[in-house]
């Protein structure tokens, strides 16, 4: 698999931009890490060796306050185990839904400028991420 996205694209993003920002969303995150970070240079983490796996604990680490400060909170969070339908040539190292109570709550945080440092983190961590909006729906027993 050749392409991989870790930022939206600005075709994408304005398509967010243009849902309801009023109502609740669920976003679905597919991560994949590197194998080690890659910081920009001069980043006080460049140089420290770190994986993309403790790059994104420190995004967490870092972003996770922002995220609960605008109404955010991960509704469900696993890890992958394998593929059962979709390309064998993709796999992912873990995957949540975090709930936002609006998607204006979702712009607040990204636009935050302590949330601009710690996406850094983010960008060093992943080699290849999907991020899903959701309106949430009826849970229960049946699938549709």
């Amino acid at each position: 698999m050749s392409e991989v996205y870790i930022d939206p694209s600005p075709a994408n993003f304005q398509s967010f931009k243009d849902l309801p920002r009023d109502t609740p969303i669920n976003m679905l995150n597919l991560l994949l890490y590197r194998e080690k970070a890659e910081y920009p240079e001069g980043h006080e983490h460049a140089g420290k060796g770190w994986s993309g796996k403790e790059a994104y604990k420190e995004y967490g680490r870092t972003s996770g306050p922002i995220f609960a400060r605008v109404g955010g909170r991960i509704l469900w969070r696993g890890r992958f185990e394998t593929m059962v339908t979709g390309p064998e040539v993709r796999q992912w190292h873990n995957g949540f839904i975090a709930h936002y109570p609006n998607a204006g709550a979702f712009f607040e945080m990204i636009k935050d400028p302590d949330y601009q440092l710690a996406v850094v983190n983010r960008t060093a961590a992943l080699v290849d991420s999907r991020l899903i909006r959701f309106a949430p729906g009826s849970v229960g027993e049946g699938f549709a």
